[in-house]
């Protein structure tokens, strides 16, 4: 399988093509995360990004270890994005306390994953919902 392509001056992508941004808070490193996120996977950025704030208007937003994270401010990260080879995996720190339970188990007791790859639908309904439950919970501290 081919690298994912890169545009001239963009962040490097690490393993997966995943895009390498700076540490920071706020929306601005977000939006460079997504910039720079290969081929179908920067619309699938864009789309859940817009989500979220939709749903949670008042989310907060940084880059810590390569993956935008959403949070609450007083409450921690509740969502994690992260792009892998054939997906886009949406992270749930406190996935097994929404209904239903999002579909990836995860090695973290709590965590559960939605992966999200090339081709599928996005049932935007049901992850508005898992994202509005997800804001309410306490979030990860990190």
């Amino acid at each position: 399988m081919a690298a994912p392509k890169q545009q001239a001056g963009a962040p490097p992508l690490l393993a997966g093509g995943n895009p390498q941004i700076a540490k920071g808070a706020g929306d601005a490193p977000v939006q460079a995360y997504i910039a720079a996120m290969p081929g179908w996977k920067h619309d699938v950025g864009r789309r859940l990004d817009a989500l979220i704030v939709r749903t949670v208007p008042s989310v907060g937003k940084a880059v810590k270890w390569n993956s935008p994270l959403y949070g609450v401010e007083g409450q921690g990260w509740f969502l994690g994005i992260h792009c892998f080879t054939n997906t886009v995996k949406v992270a749930f720190f406190r996935g097994m306390s929404l209904h239903p339970v999002p579909p990836g188990a995860s090695k973290s007791g709590d965590t559960r994953y939605l992966d999200i790859r090339e081709h599928d639908q996005l049932d935007e309904v049901q992850l508005a919902a898992w994202v509005e439950q997800a804001s309410r919970l306490p979030g990860e501290r990190m």
